[in-house]
């Protein structure tokens, strides 16, 4: 029996309309754009990568191989969490930022992601508005609308530092505004919130009866006279509306062992795990090992990452400075530089006027062989993200090579 040719509205039937929606990890697609560059010879610098360039500690790695041969690992556990891990998780909540947590409010998952996602799913009903300061990460936006959210940018921009206020939030709320996403430190902008503030924006989202979603991934990794600050700690009246995302990816150099954590009241963690036992059930037993091990011992590991960014953040500072038409306020957290290129756009490079930090982006990388990730992806045009988890002199050469190129436009 014969069948009619498919139509293009067919054709368009074929991926449901949630997941056609959503876009591919932007700084994901850009680094494995980059590395498939290096694997064919060419000299590109990389400064797209969310991830620490050292390894993972030797004790961590040395727990994860006892747990390959232990029986025990190799069947499944419970989708929360192996007991012991959430136990260390509480008490680590407890030594690195004041909150204080049982077990039955932790949920291990599968990366930070996965613990993104599923608070949002748990806590949003389709069209439940959630405000989100940006720049923001990649993932927040589109992890909202899988959940059946809408998110709604605030926009800040680098005369505030890239930091949110009261004023901002409130002229964005609506009825229909059920949550907040609050970073600090943040992804992309490096900003680091003060304490007075982190606490005056949680009182407000308080008194205005939000849920606030914040992530806390970055939390061991700032600088100079920065201090991170916990909101619930902060403001102990939204504890019960309140989900602390984190992890073990940034703080211990561990992104490929896909281990994070939610944080939550216990009727939310326990249907963010009922939802979890459909999707993933457990996150892989000796990732979870690995995991114990780490957050058990001490900081030292970031300790010796924070010095190295430190000086890199830094250099890094300094070298975009001296780009003309290019301004980049100090990061105070994570390993990110977001300079505003607004003045370059326009500007002839090579033959070519980019008019977007898209086109930016993409003349940087053909020209000079260095990647990075513009603006967009961030949900602010205008800017650049540029990792400085990389080595000094990947990233002295790669600052150099931008500083050749933009400035030939200046001669």
């Amino acid at each position: 029996m014969s069948h009619p040719p498919s139509t293009p509205a067919a054709e368009e039937r074929r991926i449901s309309a949630r997941v056609s929606g959503i876009t591919e990890s932007a700084t994901l697609a850009i680094d494995a754009k980059a590395k498939a560059l290096q694997a064919d010879g060419r000299p590109v610098v990389v400064f797209a990568a969310g991830e620490p360039d050292f390894s993972t500690p030797a004790h961590v790695v040395e727990a994860a191989a006892r747990a390959c041969k232990d029986p025990r690992m190799h069947r499944y556990s419970p989708t929360g969490g192996l007991p012991e891990l959430r136990e260390a998780i509480a008490e680590k909540t407890r030594r690195d930022s004041g909150l204080l947590v049982r077990p039955d409010e932790v949920l291990v998952t599968n990366g930070g992601k996965q613990a993104l996602y599923e608070a949002f799913a748990t806590l949003l009903d389709p069209g439940d508005e959630v405000l989100l300061p940006a720049p923001y990460w990649t993932t927040y936006p589109e992890s909202i609308r899988l959940a059946g959210g809408v998110p709604v940018p605030v926009r800040t921009d680098e005369t505030t530092g890239y930091q949110t206020s009261v004023e901002r939030l409130e002229s964005a709320c609506t009825d229909r505004t059920k949550v907040l996403v609050f970073v600090s430190p943040s992804n992309p902008s490096g900003a680091v919130y003060p304490p007075d503030l982190v606490a005056e924006i949680g009182r407000w989202a308080a008194d205005r009866g939000l849920w606030v979603v914040t992530d806390e991934i970055y939390e061991h990794l700032v600088y100079a006279d920065a201090v991170f600050a916990s909101m619930p700690v902060q403001v102990p009246a939204l504890r019960e509306h309140c989900v602390v995302v984190n992890g073990v990816a940034k703080t211990y150099a561990m992104t490929g062992w896909r281990v994070g954590w939610l944080i939550g009241p216990a009727d939310v963690v326990a249907a963010a795990a009922s939802l979890q036992s459909h999707a993933t059930s457990n996150v892989a037993n000796v990732s979870q090992a690995a995991a114990l091990a780490a957050v058990s011992g001490d900081l030292s590991a970031v300790a010796a990452m924070r010095e190295a960014f430190d000086r890199r953040r830094i250099t890094m500072t300094k070298m975009l400075a001296d780009i003309p038409g290019v301004t980049c306020p100090e990061p105070r957290g994570a390993f990110y530089c977001y300079p505003s290129v607004k003045e370059v756009l326009g500007c002839k490079l090579r033959g070519r006027r980019p008019t977007t930090s898209a086109e930016l982006a993409e003349l940087i990388l053909e020209e000079v062989e260095v990647a990075l990730v513009p603006g967009e992806a961030f949900g602010t045009p205008g800017y650049l993200r540029l990792s400085y988890a990389l080595g000094d002199d990947d990233l002295s050469e790669g600052v150099t090579r931008l500083q050749q190129l933009i400035g030939e436009a200046h001669r």
